[in-house]
């Protein structure tokens, strides 16, 4: 069972703290396809959200096609996302890479500014191809 976590000073919608921490624990393995999503009425008893906002993160995840939700019975993941379960390897050497860049004093700002830079090397957004210019050829004016 996952247990949401709200922090209500990033200025990332609640709703969105829900479908993206559902995502992760898709991603890590924590959550897999026939597992149970806790109630609506149990995430707001733990985090003190609106029961709406849960159920607009649960309808997001559903239109995405990961949960699905059973009348009388509650919501279910229907499929997982990624490769890196939380036991792999390279969880460990990151997990040691960030133990050591805590002792060297980096705050968690700077380890996060430093490891989106170095996925931002390895994994660059994929950005649409500029409209083409428009040429003179043909143009009535």
């Amino acid at each position: 069972m996952i247990d949401y976590r709200i922090d209500r000073h990033t200025g990332v919608a609640t709703y969105v703290q829900i479908v993206q921490q559902t995502k992760q624990a898709l991603r890590l393995g924590l959550l897999e396809p026939g597992d149970k999503l806790p109630t609506a009425r149990e995430v707001v008893e733990a985090t003190a959200v609106n029961p709406n906002t849960v159920l607009k993160a649960y309808r997001e995840l559903e239109r995405e096609g990961l949960v699905e939700a059973r009348r009388g019975l509650g919501t279910f993941v229907r499929r997982s996302l990624g490769a890196a379960p939380a036991d792999s390897p390279l969880r460990a050497e990151l997990e040691e890479w960030a133990s050591r860049a805590r002792e060297a004093g980096l705050e968690r700002e700077d380890v996060a500014a430093l490891f989106t830079a170095v996925l931002d090397t390895h994994y660059p957004a994929h950005t649409p191809d500029p409209a083409p210019a428009k040429t003179s050829e043909g143009d009535p004016s």
